[in-house]
């Protein structure tokens, strides 16, 4: 079969042929119909974010059709369209226990340390796959499994509260999710900050307040459009010590900032000024939760969310066109979330 794969980190991915995974017990053999480009796949490629045993195939957005049922799988068969929980875990640990999965000590996330969906078959935990409700595309299934779950465990671990105000830092792929989930969930306004109009455009026709990072200090103009207030809740999805600071820094009182943009360069903060004086938090925020996934598709399948409306476009199974897409996001381009369609 073909894939798409990581052959050394610093490099182009690239087209590899792979053998067709067969299915163990308690697991499926799914065929990729929709695998999404994340932000996160970039930083894979680089090796700013170290991934398993190379080669890997990438990819962790997937959603397709089950081709292949292991044994001891009795609730999904040949044919059933899903979509792919990204971590894949061992289901006893207290973390799995808990619902606190993404910290299993076995735990492995799908397209970073085994095997992901940049191909045209994956081999995944049956335990890690879910069904895709008839009314809700492949593709919308696909990116919800990063880019909207991520954007949705951000604002739960903020603990949005109905009538609060949200700074979303990063118009991409999680940026777009984010714009339409923080109202679903009852935020009274919801400002979108970028230095790319087009992006800033996007969030706008979701209902967000644009801000223009390129036409001076976004967290300046946040406060000032909350009349010197600042936003409860600011999600920082870039990863860089400017857009941390940006974020923290246009909190209200008391309020808090997630952090889900993955960068590898410290930032600084005022512990009085910032912090203490103000009781405002820092939040990391680390993957998403099974039971996250679940409700995204519930409010899908209910038409309350319109997840396509975050895919800016598809491309086919083929790594110079991943790579054009990955270099894209790499300098912040056009890219919202590309999902690619084997």
């Amino acid at each position: 079969m073909k894939a798409i794969r990581l052959t050394r980190t610093g490099r182009a991915v690239e087209n590899c042929e792979a053998e067709m995974p067969r299915p163990a017990a308690g697991e499926v053999v799914l065929r990729v119909e929709a695998a999404g480009i994340c932000h996160s796949d970039v930083h894979y490629r680089a090796g700013t974010s170290p991934t398993g045993p190379l080669p890997l195939t990438l990819g962790h957005e997937v959603a397709g059709v089950v081709e292949h049922v292991g044994e001891d799988v009795s609730n999904f068969a040949n044919g059933d369209r899903v979509c792919v929980h990204y971590m894949a875990t061992c289901g006893a640990c207290s973390f799995c226990q808990s619902g606190d999965e993404q910290f299993c000590p076995d735990g492995q996330m799908v397209g970073k340390h085994r095997d992901g969906g940049w191909a045209d078959f994956i081999r995944v935990p049956a335990r890690s796959v879910l069904p895709v409700p008839d009314d809700v595309a492949i593709e919308s299934a696909a990116v919800m499994m990063c880019s909207s779950a991520t954007s949705l465990h951000a604002l739960n671990k903020a603990r949005l509260q109905v009538g609060e105000t949200v700074a979303v830092f990063g118009v991409g792929g999680l940026g777009l999710s984010a714009v339409q989930l923080a109202p679903l969930m009852g935020s009274a306004a919801v400002y979108a900050v970028d230095i790319n109009p087009a992006k800033l455009a996007m969030a706008e026709s979701l209902g967000a307040i644009p801000i223009d990072a390129c036409a001076g200090d976004p967290a300046a103009r946040i406060r000032a459009e909350t009349g010197g207030r600042g936003v409860d809740v600011a999600l920082e999805l870039i990863g860089l010590p400017e857009t941390t600071q940006q974020a923290v820094e246009s909190l209200a009182i008391q309020g808090r900032a997630a952090l889900a943009g993955i960068g590898d360069q410290p930032f600084e903060l005022r512990a009085y000024g910032q912090l203490i004086n103000r009781e405002t938090e820092v939040i990391g925020v680390s993957d998403h939760l099974e039971s996250e996934l679940r409700q995204l598709l519930a409010w899908a399948d209910a038409g309350q969310i319109e997840f396509d409306r975050v895919i800016t476009g598809t491309v086919p199974l083929d790594a110079a066109a991943v790579n054009h897409v990955l270099d894209d996001l790499e300098s912040f381009g056009d890219a919202g979330r590309v999902v690619i369609r084997p």
